[in-house]
């Protein structure tokens, strides 16, 4: 399989790159700077700037954009239109490491975790403009789109566990009634949605057992 991981440099993306390329998978890691990861192939170029023609012989494309600063929040949203827009009616199916902020508390589906008031202020921003990035995936039927959110603590530096369940939109606690997950056990969940494709035009979510 032909996979492509945006901003592969990154903590989660690197780790994806590297889930994915030890499974034999053909990967081709993008990021602005030096390629940092395991990927043999590589890209350099900013995720605004790739075209249909860059993008057109993957399978699936999977995007692990994150930002944190003001000016660059909105960029979850407008990565995801551009993605979006090259990869419209296209066979190319649209991977997304997503946010948990945005789960909803219940089978409602009315009240996302970060409109609640005990949610964290200092993940507010991040969580807000993630969520205004799956809006734009929702109104997409042209695109193969599937948002995975990670558990509410998401870590680089937990173990590699080799296991995790899958969730829904609703937020979701394992029976000690914890929401973890490890960046290495959350790429594997992302290379096995990229391997089996069960979750077209979905949002899902992941968390350890």
């Amino acid at each position: 399989m032909k996979i492509a991981v945006l901003a592969a440099n990154g903590k989660v993306g690197s780790l994806i790159v590297k889930e994915a390329v030890d499974r034999g998978n053909d990967v081709t890691a993008v990021a602005r700077e030096e390629n940092k990861t395991v990927a043999k192939k590589f890209l350099k170029k900013d995720i605004l700037d790739l075209t249909e023609n860059d993008l057109k012989d993957f399978d699936v494309v999977i995007t692990a954009f994150g930002a944190w600063t003001e000016d660059t929040l909105p960029l979850h949203k407008t990565t995801l239109e551009h993605l979006s827009d090259i990869l419209a009616n296209k066979n190319t199916r649209l991977l997304v490491v997503g946010g948990a902020g945005s789960l909803y508390t219940d089978d409602s589906l009315k009240t996302q975790l970060y409109q609640t008031p005990d949610f964290p202020a200092s993940y507010m921003p991040v969580a807000v403009n993630m969520s205004k990035g799956l809006d734009v995936l929702r109104k997409r039927n042209d695109v193969k789109w599937t948002y995975i959110s990670p558990a509410a603590e998401f870590e680089f530096d937990w173990e590699r566990k080799g296991e995790y369940q899958l969730a829904g939109e609703v937020f979701t606690v394992n029976s000690k009634g914890e929401s973890k997950i490890s960046y290495a056990d959350y790429a594997i969940a992302m290379v096995d949605e990229a391997e089996k494709g069960n979750h077209i035009n979905q949002r899902i979510s992941v968390l350890w057992k």
